[in-house]
């Protein structure tokens, strides 16, 4: 006879309550909801450093369908705090693939729901915003469950980034290259390094909290600043890193997180989005050429348009969103400093903006 599965339960931070399946770890995990809508590429979703104290949900059904596979890794480890899904498969059809979905869970001690309508909880938090929430496995008490998520901090003025940062500085690429890069690492993805290497750089990765004058021993002819997690208004100590950067006048490119910061480097505020964009296929307008680009896109902050307006002079608007007209790039005028909002990488999705790793390099070559 086999064994019945596992009840969970989800509570938001509105009150509402979910009941569902376990999956994963047994156990209790909390964190602010977000959604995802890509159909495919979750364990690149799963490992990227930028959703770390994020709770998951996935607006496609299947979730698990393909197993694993520890290539499609953009970290060292799962990076979300929990999983709310619709089906759970424990089955794969990947040959290719080294593990499934239920013990690659276990394995990282990641805590996920299934068996829930997650239509209706895209729609709750698509209409009330990010809120928190909790899940668990090991308590039905909803009383209970209402203190675990009271002590759960909101995202809003959360600094994350150093903690999903490197501890060590690394190298990356070809140490002859005269393509030299310090990557300052806020949570960065693999592959959006691997796609600098891919082209020649020699990357020296340093942690968040790095200060100038060790990145300038690397003598780096270009600056990166990485995507991550967590709040931007909060890292003050980057933002000073960054503002003296902007003074070495060497070709510099913001990734996500990168790029509020550089707009915060140029006293242009960040806010809160309502409930953010997550997803492989935002549309984004760019201005200098007028076409449209197919994106990924994954973060909760956005660059404050009235902000930048005031800031007209010195920072220019390059790229926005076709959906609701939100920053998606900016360029500090006069330098070789710019930035997007969206996943050049694409890891997943589609590579219609990977042409901006190649004006990064060319900017270097040519500085």
């Amino acid at each position: 006879m086999s064994k019945s599965p596992t009840k969970a339960t989800l509570l938001l931070e509105d009150g509402s309550v979910y009941h569902g399946l376990a999956a994963g770890k047994i156990g209790t995990t909390s964190g602010e909801i977000c959604f995802n809508t890509g159909m495919t590429g979750y364990q690149e979703v799963f490992t990227d450093p930028s959703y770390y104290g994020q709770v998951l949900l996935t607006t496609n059904v299947h979730i698990g369908n393909y197993g694993t596979l520890k290539d499609d890794e953009e970290s060292e480890t799962v990076q979300i705090k929990g999983l709310i899904c619709r089906n759970f498969n424990v089955e794969y059809s990947r040959l290719m693939a080294d593990n499934d979905i239920q013990s690659y869970f276990e394995t990282e001690g990641i805590v996920a729901i299934h068996d829930v309508d997650t239509r209706e909880i895209v729609r709750k938090i698509r209409d009330k915003g990010a809120m928190n929430v909790v899940i668990s496995s090991e308590i039905e008490d909803v009383d209970e469950l209402k203190k675990v998520l009271a002590a759960t901090p909101s995202m809003e003025g959360l600094e994350l980034a150093s903690k999903v940062s490197t501890d060590e500085i690394y190298t990356l690429g070809e140490s002859t290259s005269a393509t030299r890069i310090a990557v300052l690492d806020f949570g960065t993805k693999r592959n959006i390094l691997q796609c600098l290497a891919d082209r020649g750089c020699y990357l020296k990765v340093f942690p968040a909290k790095t200060s100038l004058d060790v990145i300038n021993a690397f003598e780096p002819n270009g600056y990166f600043l990485s995507n991550g997690p967590g709040d931007p208004a909060s890292m003050d100590y980057a933002i000073t890193t960054i503002k003296a950067i902007l003074k070495e006048n060497k070709p510099t490119f913001g990734i996500c997180l990168g790029h509020q910061l550089l707009a915060l480097a140029n006293d242009i505020p960040t806010y809160k989005m309502h409930n953010g964009h997550r997803g492989i296929n935002h549309p984004v307008i760019n201005l200098d050429t007028g076409k449209c680009e197919i994106t990924t896109q994954n973060h909760g902050f956005g660059v404050s348009p009235d902000a930048l307006a005031q800031h007209a002079d010195r920072v220019e608007v390059t790229h926005k969103n076709l959906n609701d007209n939100t920053i998606e790039g900016i360029r500090v005028k006069g330098t070789k400093a710019f930035s997007v909002q969206y996943h050049p990488e694409a890891a997943p999705g589609p590579h219609d903006s990977r042409y901006l790793f190649d004006q990064f390099v060319e900017y270097i070559n040519n500085n």
